[in-house]
């Protein structure tokens, strides 16, 4: 699976590595990716997702159906 979270979109970006004399080379800066499972009350069952610490964050203040929602919206989650 590609290095993506399902609730945000966070994908992993390329930019610069610059060292002290000024030279650049490209790197990547990959996203803080988590598998962590999340129990839905309404279906009563357990769902993994990869996501991001960010993600996470918004899970636990938004709640995981309105998380679901979005990632379905941004078509990251199938269903």
């Amino acid at each position: 699976m590609a290095k993506v979270c399902q609730i945000t979109g966070k994908k992993t970006i390329v930019g610069n590595k610059v060292s002290h004399s000024n030279h650049k080379t490209k790197r990547t800066f990959m996203p803080n990716l988590h598998t962590k499972r999340f129990f839905i009350v309404e279906e009563d069952k357990w769902i993994t997702l990869k996501v991001s610490t960010s993600a996470i964050r918004t899970i636990n203040k938004i709640g995981i159906n309105a998380a679901l929602k979005r990632g379905r919206e941004l078509g990251l989650i199938k269903k």
